[in-house]
C-alpha cells in the first residue's frame, strides 16, 4: 500500500515538516491521528481552506483519523499570521454560528462515520482554563525571545502587536497539548503560514508528555506569480453556494492561468497524478480540456455531482451562444428607466462604475449580444430579462422585479 506521505509529495502538498523521515516511517506503519484547526472568522470557508480539506481527505483514504479542530476558543483571540492588522473580535453566538457552517462543509470531504473522524471545538476546554493555571502549566514552557522570533509576529512588530495576539501561539500549542492526552493525536498539519504555531505545540507536547509529537505544513495556494489564489473582484472564493454560486466558482477555475492548472490539478483534485501530467503538459487551446477537468472535478467536490453537472452544462451553452437559464441571475427593483451601470454596479456584476466605464471603452460588456458604448445608458422595459457579458467569458441575466 502506499504511503500518504509519498502521494502528499507527489502531489505537491508538503511545505515543511519537523523529521520528515520519521513522519514518512509513521505514517507507512499504523493509523495516525491527526488534527487541522480551522478559526471560525467568517460563515464560510474559503479556497484558502481547500489544501486542508484535501490533504486531511488524501490522509483518511489512505486509513488515517482526522481531527477536524473548529476553533470556537481561538476563534475569540484570532489569529495574527498574515495579518496587517487586528482581527474584528466576534461575539460567542457569532463565532457558534460560523463553526455549525463550518461543520457542513467538512462534510463534503471528511466521512465522519463510524468514528473514522472527529469534530471537535477548542472552546470547550479553552474558556474553561483559568488565567493563573495557564500560566503555571504552559507559560513556563515558552520564551518571550523566542515567540517574538516568529515569522507572525515580526510581521506586525512595527504597526504594533496587541498582548491579546500574542497569547494565540500559546492557545494553539495548548489544542495540540490537550488533543495528544485526549485522542492520542501525534500529529498537527496546517498551511505554511502555521509553521511557528504548528512547532510550538509540538515542543509544548513534547515537554509535558515526553511523548513524540509531530507537525507538517502544506504549502499555501498560491499562482505561479507567488500571489494568493482565490480571490476574486468581489472577494474572497467561498465554499458556500449562497456566497459563491457553482456556475461562478466552475468559472474561476476554468479560467485559472494556463501556468496554474497543474498545481490546481494535484492540489485540489483526486485526478490521479498520470492524468494530471498528460493534461498540464497540453499547449495552447488544447489546454482547454484540462481547465474543463479542473473546473468540473473541484465544483464536484465543493458542491455535489449535480451542481457541477450543471455548471458544466451551462458554461457550454454560454459559450456557443445559447441562452442558459442556469447563467447567474440577479433581480433589481424598477431597473426600468436608471442608467446601465448603476443597475450592474447595485447587484455587484461590476465592482463599480468606473469598472464599468473602463469595460465599455475597451468593448468589454454587451447588453443582449450588443456591445454597450454608452456608459450613461438608461434600460427601457424591452431590454428585460437582460442578458450582461462583462468581459469575454461571464455572463448574467438580470431580471426587472
Amino acid at each position: 500500500m502506499e504511503n500518504v506521505f509519498d502521494t502528499l509529495t507527489e502531489r505537491g502538498f508538503i511545505a515543511q515538516c519537523t523529521d520528515e523521515a520519521e513522519v514518512r516511517k509513521l505514517l507507512g506503519s499504523k493509523k495516525v491521528t491527526f488534527y487541522i484547526g480551522f478559526d471560525p472568522t467568517a460563515d464560510s470557508l474559503h479556497a484558502g481552506h481547500f489544501i486542508a480539506l484535501m490533504a486531511m481527505a488524501h490522509m483518511q483514504r489512505a486509513g488515517h483519523r482526522p481531527i477536524c479542530l473548529v476553533g470556537g476558543g481561538t476563534g475569540t483571540i484570532g489569529d495574527p499570521s498574515g495579518r496587517s492588522d487586528l482581527r474584528k473580535v466576534m461575539t460567542d453566538d457569532v463565532i457558534e454560528h460560523n463553526c455549525e457552517r463550518f461543520k457542513e462543509q467538512m462534510k463534503r470531504f471528511i466521512d465522519f462515520s463510524d468514528g473514522k473522524a472527529l469534530m471537535v471545538n477548542n472552546g470547550d476546554w479553552l474558556r474553561k482554563l483559568g488565567y493563573i493555571d495557564l500560566l503555571r502549566e504552559v507559560g513556563a514552557h515558552f520564551t518571550v525571545n523566542r515567540m517574538l522570533a516568529a515569522e507572525c509576529y515580526k510581521q506586525r512588530w512595527d504597526k504594533g502587536l496587541t498582548f491579546l495576539e500574542f497569547n494565540y501561539m500559546v492557545m494553539q500549542a495548548y489544542d495540540f497539548y490537550k488533543l495528544n492526552g485526549d485522542y492520542d493525536c501525534v500529529l498537527q498539519m496546517g498551511g505554511d503560514d502555521q509553521w511557528s504555531n504548528i512547532i510550538a505545540g509540538v515542543e509544548l507536547t513534547r515537554r509535558k508528555t515526553g511523548r513524540a509529537a509531530y507537525g507538517l505544513t502544506n504549502k499555501l495556494l498560491l499562482k505561479s506569480d507567488g500571489s494568493k489564489m482565490g480571490k476574486t473582484a468581489g472577494g474572497a472564493l467561498w465554499l458556500d453556494a449562497d456566497k459563491v454560486s457553482p456556475y461562478d466558482f466552475y468559472q474561476y477555475w476554468r479560467n485559472v492561468d494556463d501556468a496554474d492548472v497543474k498545481t490546481c490539478l494535484s492540489l485540489l483534485t483526486f485526478v490521479p497524478m498520470e492524468e494530471v501530467n498528460r493534461l498540464s503538459s497540453l499547449e495552447g487551446s488544447a489546454i482547454n480540456e484540462a481547465k474543463q477537468v479542473l473546473a468540473y472535478e473541484v465544483t464536484k467536490l465543493v458542491h455535489g455531482e449535480d451542481a457541477a453537472n450543471q455548471a458544466q452544462k451551462s458554461a457550454a451553452e454560454i459559450f456557443t451562444g445559447q441562452s442558459s437559464e442556469n447563467m447567474p441571475t440577479v433581480e433589481v427593483l424598477d431597473a426600468v428607466g436608471k442608467k446601465l451601470l448603476d443597475v450592474l454596479a447595485s447587484v455587484k456584476v461590476i465592482e463599480s462604475k468606473s469598472e464599468g466605464r473602463r469595460l465599455i471603452s475597451q468593448s468589454g460588456l454587451t447588453l443582449n449580444d450588443k456591445k454597450v458604448s454608452d456608459a450613461d445608458y438608461v434600460l427601457q422595459a424591452d431590454d428585460f430579462p437582460a442578458v450582461i457579458r462583462k468581459g469575454k467569458k461571464k455572463f448574467y441575466r438580470v431580471i426587472n422585479a
